[in-house]
């Protein structure tokens, strides 16, 4: 027996938490859906390593990340770090084996990232992010296939209500080249990216002690960004505003199209947002830019989120490769689920449990449950003869709905007993109906 004195106290880091099965397999469910969408629009999957040269991942997503990110000298004395997304590696990835892969190329990349950040409802220091990209081309179409992706897998999971905010640097960028203001646009743009957390005034504030703006073009910048009505509408406006500046008009031209492709996709119409509020403070966006929100809970901030960048691979390779994903993040994602009571409340991937109700009958319970295996029924055999009353507590503990009972008496006259753990019935099957019987309930 251990000395109490030298036992180490059991606790997980601040930012970081364990999953129990009753969190872990909603979230492997949540993966399964998102592969699936991914993979139906022809994106492949890849993986990268947890750890990189920091060179790789410093001064991509503004001083914010670097602050934020884990960062040390391994044991070769070489400076590496953590990776704080899925992004900024693929575009590593990308420009060390394009050459294999052609362009274009769409990857798909489901892993836990890691940022010092402030933990809230939510959101915590290692997290689960779920990429899509297409590099190698900077057709609007791909801008489009994206904000499909986002919709289809939201909807896939269940959600009902929500919009994906959209906007395009190329507006946001021209609206500063208008005013004089391009040299500060990396600075600009982060202030704005707060809008929604501190207000216009804090904003207007921020604005003005990063990047020298007057007060008169914080106040116009912050009216066009601001800018209210149907997507249509807003889309006017920006047109009669930022029309004569051939970037600015791109950007409201690329957020027609994408308008346009969502009606003709039968998706309606208060799915898609255009808000010339969404910012994205990465630096490393260049056109279309996206966040999520859910109507019921707006305050859990963006689920999913991503954007253009066309120049982050120029970081690591001379070949132009311009791209455009989305990331959905798992663990916001999850908190949302629970609260709008959409996780499934099971701590079993199986179907039915089967009890073992006499030891001696071991052989009979595993060969029925390899049959139910093989034919795609997931089956658990409780490993012990215990009794009956302790072996269905475990099952309805788990989030078992259908137990399977065989002792003797049914075993001789070649019948199965199975226990509706949700209606407190039971009935006998024959053997040979067992099967069918149990695909129509499970």
């Amino acid at each position: 027996m251990s000395d109490k004195k030298n036992l180490i106290q059991p606790r997980t880091l601040k930012g970081f938490r364990d999953f129990p099965p009753a969190l872990a397999m909603p979230r492997e469910q949540m993966i399964d859906t998102a592969r699936q969408v991914f993979r139906s629009y022809g994106f492949a999957p890849i993986d990268t390593p947890a750890l990189e040269y920091a060179e790789i991942l410093t001064g991509k997503g503004g001083d914010e990340s670097d602050k934020q990110m884990y960062r040390f000298h391994d044991h070769g004395q070489r400076d590496v770090a953590l990776r704080f997304d899925l992004t900024v590696p693929f575009a590593r990835f990308a420009a060390q084996h394009i050459g294999q892969l052609g362009t274009p190329f769409k990857r798909y990349h489901i892993g836990p990232v890691w940022r010092g950040e402030n933990t809230q409802h939510g959101r915590y220091r290692e997290f689960y992010q779920c990429d899509c990209d297409t590099i190698g081309t900077d057709s609007n179409a791909a801008d489009i296939e994206t904000a499909l992706v986002i919709h289809d897998i939201l909807a896939a999971l269940g959600f009902e209500r929500f919009a994906i905010h959209v906007n395009n640097r190329l507006v946001l960028n021209g609206l500063l080249e208008s005013l004089g203001l391009q040299a500060g646009t990396a600075a600009i743009l982060r202030a704005l990216d707060k809008l929604a957390k501190i207000g216009a005034e804090k904003v207007a504030a921020e604005m003005q002690a990063a990047a020298s703006v007057t007060p008169d073009q914080a106040r116009q910048i912050l009216d066009t960004v601001q800018v209210k009505g149907t997507n249509g509408a807003i889309l006017d406006q920006l047109e009669a505003q930022l029309g004569g500046h051939e970037r600015a008009a791109q950007g409201v031209a690329n957020l027609r199209q994408l308008l346009a492709a969502f009606a003709a996709a039968g998706i309606p119409e208060n799915r898609l947002a255009i808000d010339v509020s969404i910012a994205r403070g990465l630096d490393y966006y260049t056109g279309t830019v996206y966040e999520t929100l859910l109507d019921d809970l707006p305050g859990i901030g963006s689920i999913c989120s991503g954007g253009r960048y066309d120049n982050l691979a120029g970081l690591y390779t001379k070949q132009h490769l311009p791209g455009v994903g989305a990331s959905l993040g798992l663990d916001r994602l999850m908190a949302a689920m629970e609260e709008l009571h959409l996780l499934a409340a099971s701590t079993t991937p199986a179907d039915v449990l089967i009890v073992q109700f006499a030891e001696e009958a071991l052989g009979q319970y595993i060969a029925l449950s390899r049959r139910l295996r093989n034919a795609g029924l997931g089956a658990e055999l409780y490993p012990e003869a215990r009794g009956m009353g302790k072996q269905l507590k475990y099952a309805d503990r788990k989030g078992y709905t259908l137990a399977i009972i065989g002792g003797p008496d049914e075993l001789a006259q070649g019948v199965w007993q199975v226990k509706d753990l949700r209606e407190g019935s039971s009935e006998e099957i024959p053997d040979g109906d067992l099967l069918e019987y149990l695909r129509k309930k499970a």
